[in-house]
């Protein structure tokens, strides 16, 4: 946001009378500036007049101050409406001017509105005058609002035109990258001279550089059969005039006489039209600073969503504030501090899912309610906020700062009664961050001392055995898909419970509790049992079962192993057990030597939620992993993020110089994909490859799952 865009949202503000109403009263009497002055501050309007008795006076003050409105006393001033019309234009043509008169008249009022103006009054009629400064100042605020909204908009109307211009869709053919034809509306597109201005050239420099690993890895894909005829690249490209504009592409491989190519095609974008209005509306509900929701709107939509529950994983309200931001504020000036404000907000919106929801909370803090796995993906996703943030220079013109932030987290539970109480606990899990220090990402654990923990967890103790005890836990498979290959069927195994009246609970409602009840092992075994069944009864190649840390620790769990596995005739290299790298690299002894006695029966290891802190290569000469799951977190920027990027490559080189297989969690869409691709990994899991399916199992079918089986097999 330049200079311009931040004095735009100081006029916002002041429109909503945080700040006085700037008005240019021309005229040669300063009496009437005080007759204004008056009648607009009874009307409810903050107004600040200033007296303009000459036009070389207004020429001044346009150019030097920032003028939300212009009335003109067209009886005590020099100059015409049409003159004042003139000289407004030069410097600002969307302030409105009123004119004023001693008698207005229909001939007269219709007369002036014909100079330029929006409305001529009646000096005398103090009423009509406070409505028409109201009605002005409503539709300079909703014109602004407008215009702020359609820049983001000209890209998306510009292409549209040139589509309707052309009888036919931007297409070009690649080979090794390199353009070998294009028709003419791709040279429209690109603001070219010509063909020959583009053809030889590599592809990759008619885009942006946060779209090139996404693009090149979907050329890489296609090539490969790899890409969804259906699925559409949305990258960032450069035309000639420097530009930048967001295009929607769709790939499809041809094998001509001189080897495959790749048909790029510009997806039209029918909805363009319709898009200005939308944004309007949108914009109307949205902070002008940070583009998120204001404060009301947020908490309206966040209300809405608690309301339901996510498809997996939990709800996390993260709050974010800036260090010390009286220091920037001091350092840059006010209106400068509120464009790092808005800077700090781009940098969010680079992390958020889809399905997040984020708002301006109040002065310069930001709350987003995030969807994740757990509190600890909402705090993971905090501190490489934090991090990023710690590193970032933030510019305004030619002025530039670094700062830090402080995170706190907060995922939803039973304890909490009212939305009201979820939100305190999230600002106060910011405060603890704060108090040790800042530039960390803090997550409230508060709920699990509450008294009330313990009552809700005495009631879920209770469901829980009845669950294991009727066989009312169900498998759900979430595919796991190669990038490289499709040769094998591998799933990644969740568990639901379903309750007394037979509705599915999902395992972040359950699964706390049972880990503060040191009931996660018998969890884990019947998961272990499930996958057996599974795998015996259907055609899946390997399935992953993740081990809790009560399994890991618990010295009874290999000879269980042994006993329920090996005496059956299973193929058990159909079995992966995954641990998060954290789990393991804290207990790494008995992880350890839970692997050896696995890996005797043929049963495989991964390790989940890899690379969060850190790439640690160490721990994968320590425990040789089969596979290893890049987290799921590293996912919301790696798209835009080059070091990101970088840093997933190294894992995977790693990765591969150790012959370990990798497996991306959470991919969400086709640019993911591609970069996954592009980076050499091997499987992506998540959304876009398929939601979560629940594995209906009859109850008689299990019944070797049932609490008194794990109880004889020393389970319990």
């Amino acid at each position: 946001m330049d200079i311009n865009g931040i004095q735009a949202v100081a006029r916002d503000r002041d429109l909503n009378g945080r700040q006085s109403i700037s008005i240019a009263v021309l005229t040669e009497s300063q009496d009437d500036v005080e007759i204004i002055n008056s009648a607009l501050r009874d009307a409810g309007h903050a107004a600040h007049c200033q007296w303009i008795p000459s036009s070389a006076k207004l020429a001044e003050t346009m150019e030097a101050e920032n003028v939300d409105l212009l009335i003109l006393n067209c009886d005590r001033f020099k100059d015409s409406i049409r003159q004042v019309i003139k000289l407004k234009d030069l410097y600002n043509p969307e302030v409105p001017l009123i004119a004023t008169q001693k008698t207005a008249d229909e001939a007269s009022i219709q007369s002036a509105m014909q100079a330029g103006a929006c409305d001529l009054v009646s000096i005398s009629l103090r009423s009509r005058l406070q409505s028409v400064v109201s009605r002005e100042l409503r539709a300079l605020r909703v014109e602004r609002a407008l215009n702020s909204t359609l820049q983001s908009a000209a890209e998306y109307k510009r292409q549209l035109r040139d589509h309707m211009d052309s009888t036919s869709s931007s297409i070009a053919l690649v080979q090794d990258g390199i353009y070998s034809d294009i028709n003419d509306a791709w040279v429209a597109q690109f603001h070219a001279k010509n063909k020959d201005e583009l053809l030889g050239m590599p592809v990759m420099d008619t885009f942006e550089r946060e779209s090139q690993a996404a693009l090149k890895g979907a050329l890489i894909a296609t090539i490969q059969g790899k890409w969804q005829r259906n699925e559409k690249l949305i990258v960032r490209a450069q035309v000639q005039s420097g530009d930048s504009v967001e295009l929607h592409l769709e790939f499809r491989r041809f094998d001509l006489d001189d080897g495959p190519c790749v048909q790029i095609r510009i997806a039209p974008q029918l909805k363009i039209a319709e898009e200005p209005t939308k944004l309007v509306h949108d914009a109307l509900k949205r902070d002008p600073t940070t583009l998120f929701f204001h404060r009301a709107q947020f908490i309206e939509r966040i209300s809405k969503r608690l309301r339901r529950k996510p498809a997996q994983g939990t709800h996390c309200l993260v709050y974010i504030k800036p260090d010390n931001f009286g220091d920037v504020h001091q350092k840059l000036g006010i209106l400068n501090s509120e464009e790092i404000i808005a800077q700090l907000a781009e940098e969010v919106r680079k992390r958020l899912h889809p399905r997040d929801v984020a708002g301006r909370f109040e002065g310069t803090s930001l709350m987003v309610l995030l969807e994740r796995g757990s509190a600890r993906d909402a705090q993971t996703w905090g501190k490489q906020l934090c991090d990023h943030v710690a590193k970032h220079t933030f510019e305004v013109e030619e002025n530039s700062t670094n700062m830090t932030c402080t995170v706190g987290a907060c995922a939803t539970n039973e304890v909490f009664s009212s939305l009201e109480e979820f939100i305190a606990a999230t600002v106060d899990a910011h405060k603890l961050g704060k108090a040790a220090g800042g530039n960390c990402s803090f997550l409230d654990e508060s709920a699990n001392e509450d008294t009330r923990q313990l009552e809700f967890d005495a009631i879920w103790v209770k469901h829980l055995k009845a669950a294991l005890m009727e066989d009312r836990f169900h498998l759900a498979q979430l595919p796991i898909a190669g990038l490289r290959s499709d040769s094998i069927q591998m799933y990644d195994l969740l568990v639901r419970m379903i309750d007394e009246q037979g509705n599915s609970v999902l395992p972040s409602e359950f699964l706390p509790a049972a880990e503060r009840n040191n009931m996660m092992k018998n969890i884990d075994r019947w998961m272990l049992q499930a996958a057996v069944k599974f795998c015996n009864e259907g055609n899946a190649d390997r399935v992953f079962v993740r081990l809790s840390i009560q399994s890991i620790k618990d010295t009874s769990t290999a000879a269980w192993l042994q006993q329920k596995l090996d005496g059956e005739s299973f193929d058990c290299s159909r079995l992966v057990i995954q641990i998060p790298e954290q789990d393991a690299a804290k207990h790494i002894k008995q992880t350890q030597a839970l692997i050896k006695h696995a890996r005797k029966l043929g049963i495989g290891f991964a390790l989940e939620h890899y690379g969060v802190d850190q790439e640690r290569f160490q721990i994968l000469d320590i425990l040789k992993p089969d596979y290893i799951k890049i987290d799921g977190e590293l996912m919301h920027t790696l798209m835009t993020n080059s070091s990101m990027q970088d840093a997933v490559g190294r894992i995977v080189k790693a990765a591969q110089e150790r012959n370990i297989k990798t497996i991306a969690e959470r991919v969400e869409n086709a640019n993911a994909m591609a970069v996954l691709f592009q980076l050499g990994l091997d499987f992506m899991q998540g959304h876009y490859v398929h939601e979560p399916e629940v594995v209906l199992q009859e109850r008689e079918s299990v019944a070797a799952n049932t609490l008194a089986n794990l109880t004889a097999a020393g389970a319990i």
